[in-house]
């Protein structure tokens, strides 16, 4: 979540959002889900939802959190925050799958490039669904590559707070 707020701060400006709630948002978006995991909607992301509203957090952080699972919420990304959060969520975590295969576990030695390889690569990090990726990062008319550059970059300028500063 470390890494989804710290991208979703790098996006706030490009929209003339609020770097704070942007990365309010993409830091508290899956707090809920290790304790509800199940995605039948009666777990995650609908309680958080829920234990939000009854402590009065504002409606743009519910609809944010409820837009980047409309599976299961009934509510599309609309806002270029949500779609930001759509389009950073998956690709965090597979940028940090490309760091800690390499032998130094450095994002600084990631390029862009490094992660388009391994995006060609359908075994690695199977889970991560890159077409939800390509189609969010298209919502915000940013080319892939850029949208890439973007998180990576993000992501580097944080590395000690995600663990991603390589091996000592």
């Amino acid at each position: 979540m470390l890494s989804v707020e710290a991208a979703m701060r790098a996006y706030a400006p490009r929209y003339g959002g609020d770097p704070e709630l942007w990365g309010i948002l993409g830091l508290i978006h899956d707090f809920d889900y290790q304790r509800y995991p199940n995605l039948d909607g009666q777990g995650h992301p609908n309680v958080g939802i829920a234990y939000l509203r009854e402590r009065g957090w504002p409606e743009v952080i519910l609809r944010g959190i409820a837009a980047h699972a409309p599976e299961l919420t009934g509510v599309h990304p609309e806002s270029d925050m949500e779609k930001a959060l759509v389009a950073v969520d998956e690709l965090t975590g597979f940028i940090a799958a490309v760091t800690f295969v390499r032998p130094s576990k450095n994002i600084a030695d990631v390029q862009v490039s490094s992660v388009k390889k391994k995006w060609k690569e359908k075994a690695f990090a199977a889970g991560v669904h890159r077409d939800e990726i390509e189609r969010a990062a298209a919502a915000l008319d940013v080319p892939l590559d850029e949208h890439i550059g973007i998180v990576l970059s993000a992501m580097q300028e944080n590395a000690a707070v995600l663990g991603l500063a390589g091996v000592k």
